[in-house]
């Protein structure tokens, strides 16, 4: 079977929480409440909300209930890891058998004003999306490590392609 593009998108995606979430758990307490204008918030809650983001599309996509992970970014790295680890887990749940559909159309009820309407929408902008908002906060921790002078993983596609064995040296 072939691998759909997006789940090797969002497999890159998680990998690379992963790992960043290895990384920070070399750094000291204070190193993670570090934080720099233009950013989301401190390292600690840019990746509780990227987790709790991630979870919150697979629940508008229909396959997890609501996000247990607290909203308050009191929790530990420990369990970010487990919560991205059911993030893995379900990702990979869609994508087996023939039974996700990218164009079904799902309604979306999260609105941050409440009083909005619901909002119609195909499922692969939920997935793309998923895609985008991970890399976009993991750019955000980025920002912070090297602006206090700390150095991070290396999180690139070229990095994930040569861990999975998609990159190799062409042999003669």
């Amino acid at each position: 079977m072939r691998i759909p593009i997006i789940l090797r998108a969002l497999r890159h995606d998680i990998w690379a929480t992963e790992k960043l979430i290895a990384h920070c758990r070399t750094l000291t307490r204070e190193q993670l409440d570090l934080s720099v204008p233009g950013t989301y918030g401190s390292i600690r809650k840019t990746l509780s909300h990227l987790v709790r983001g991630d979870e919150r599309y697979l629940v508008r996509l229909g396959v997890q209930q609501d996000p247990t992970l607290p909203e308050d970014d009191s929790a530990s790295l420990d369990e970010i890891a487990s919560h991205l680890a059911k993030v893995k887990e379900r990702v990979e749940g869609l994508f087996t058998g023939d039974q996700f559909d990218p164009d079904r159309v799902v309604l979306d009820l999260y609105r941050r004003v409440p009083t909005d309407p619901p909002l119609e929408i195909e499922s692969w902008t939920m997935l793309v999306q998923f895609v985008h908002h991970g890399s976009d906060h993991r750019a955000h921790i980025g920002t912070i490590l090297g602006a206090h002078g700390l150095a991070g993983p290396n999180l690139d596609v070229w990095a994930y392609g040569d861990e999975a064995g998609a990159i190799r040296a062409k042999r003669a």
